[in-house]
């Protein structure tokens, strides 16, 4: 049988994989299973191996968890080249090379793109420098901002109420920290799971002790003479004293390396097809470059074949192993990436989970328990079918309704559910918030042109 171009890749090709943490991992791995027997190089901006990130606004804050442990598993020896510390500077798609910072030139035939995300900052560069000022993302991040909970400043402000903000407030409450949250939209999470969610969380909160204010903004950092943060001016006209400050404003993607490439590239991520090639400036699909992870936004049958960009744990992992398959196999073998969202948090001892696409939803039906316990599942529907639903501390349903959203089921639900209250006969409006008006803290991206509805649906991540 002849020799194949694949069989010469896989035999001794060269594959750069721009991106070292969890989705660039991941990928590296199945390749290797696969039988990439090549020259594998892996390049990450940051100086450390992949790493875990959920635990930094988790167990890292509240001192259960050293930031320096948070290193991920590795599933088998990928025999990669690291070059760590070097960030990508740019692509040059006809040479195939990457330019990285130090002034090397990285040659590749086959090219995975993972750069994922990085915190939105303090739009105020001066005020961002300011003693006492973090934003989550990296463990350098979850290190300092858990030392400076651990020495007890007398108030925290969190700027922002998403998932990320709230999970922040919620550590500061269980070290017995005194915690302002300031959103601009009308309540935490709104922009992920509606209004209808969001009050819930607001009563969460509150009840935790948290001093939320909506439908405010911080319009100032101010420092003292020693260049330490010391209070914020609110929109309103009020002045917040603190010591620390958490700006969780969302994030954005890394892209910025690709400007000239030709890459279909942009704050919103990488365009690519369901099997994760990407798209170049024309629209074409490009053969040897590939997205996986935050940074990719791809099509989705199940909801209206818009392009998502999911900053999803599951996700990423999902979606690198697909790149990576379809990088090792020929047209006729490549698979679609299909993975139905899904999210968890805890705060304030509530486990939140979500699967499916909630901000898509126009309704929502508490179709098992109370909001007013905190404990109870909500279904959102969108024209006519169920396409998402949230739990609070009611996990063991969400297989369930996931089953229902991969089947187009139809909404409402038509079946009768065990612990059906009142206020779950029928469905409500599930009260997203205007998608001209962005939140803080958006986890989800959508945009595309949907025929049903005979307009463009964007959003655009919150700038403060």
């Amino acid at each position: 049988m002849a020799d194949t171009a694949l069989d010469q890749l896989k035999r001794s090709g060269r594959i750069v994989v721009v991106g070292a943490s969890l989705a660039g991992l991941r990928a590296a791995e199945v390749m290797r299973e696969k039988g990439f027997a090549g020259s594998l190089t892996l390049i990450g901006d940051e100086p450390h191996e992949p790493y875990d990130r959920p635990p930094l606004s988790k167990q890292v804050l509240l001192g259960k968890a050293d930031a320096e442990r948070t290193l991920l598993p590795r599933r088998r020896d990928i025999d990669a080249a690291w070059r760590l510390g070097v960030a990508a500077t740019g692509l040059d798609m006809a040479a195939r090379t990457v330019k990285l910072a130090d002034g090397e030139e990285v040659p590749y035939d086959r090219l995975l793109i993972a750069t994922g995300v990085r915190a939105r900052p303090w739009p105020n560069e001066v005020e961002a420098e300011l003693a006492g000022v973090f934003t989550l993302r990296t463990r350098e991040d979850g290190a300092g901002l858990a030392r400076a909970l651990a020495a007890g400043p007398r108030r925290v402000l969190v700027i922002g109420a998403g998932f990320t903000g709230s999970e922040i407030a919620s550590a500061c409450r269980e070290r017995g920290l005194e915690v302002t949250v300031a959103e601009r939209g009308n309540g935490p999470l709104v922009g992920a799971l509606g209004g209808v969610i969001g009050a819930v969380a607001a009563e969460l909160q509150r009840e935790n002790g948290v001093d939320l204010r909506t439908g405010i903004s911080v319009t100032a950092l101010e420092g003292d003479s020693t260049g330490r943060v010391r209070a914020a001016h609110l929109s309103d006209g009020t002045t917040l004293e603190c010591d620390v400050v958490v700006v969780g404003l969302g994030a954005q993607r890394n892209t910025e390396w690709l400007a000239g490439s030709g890459l279909g590239a942009g704050p919103r991520g990488i365009a690519c097809d369901a099997g994760c090639r990407a798209f170049d400036l024309r629209g074409i699909v490009t053969d040897d470059i590939y997205v996986a992870g935050d940074v990719a936004r791809s099509p989705h049958a199940l909801f209206g074949y818009q392009f998502l960009s999911l900053e999803h744990w599951g996700n990423a992992v999902a979606q690198a192993e697909t790149a990576a398959h379809n990088m090792m196999s020929e047209s006729t073998d490549r698979r679609p990436h299909l993975w139905v969202p899904a999210f968890w948090s805890s705060q304030f001892g509530v486990n939140i989970k979500s699967v499916g696409v909630p901000s898509m939803g126009t309704e929502i039906m508490i179709t098992q328990g109370s909001r007013s316990e905190r404990r109870f599942t909500g279904v959102y529907g969108y024209q006519g079918r169920v396409i998402g639903a949230v739990t609070f501390d009611n996990g063991r349903w969400l297989q369930f309704y996931e089953k229902q959203i991969e089947s187009t089921a139809p909404f409402p639900p038509p079946f009768t559910t065990v612990d059906r209250r009142p206020d779950g006969q029928r469905p409500i409006p599930a009260d997203f918030p205007d998608p001209s008006v962005p939140t803080h803290g958006p986890t989800i991206t959508l945009s595309g042109y949907s025929p049903a509805e005979r307009r463009i649906a964007t959003f655009t991540p919150a700038g403060h």
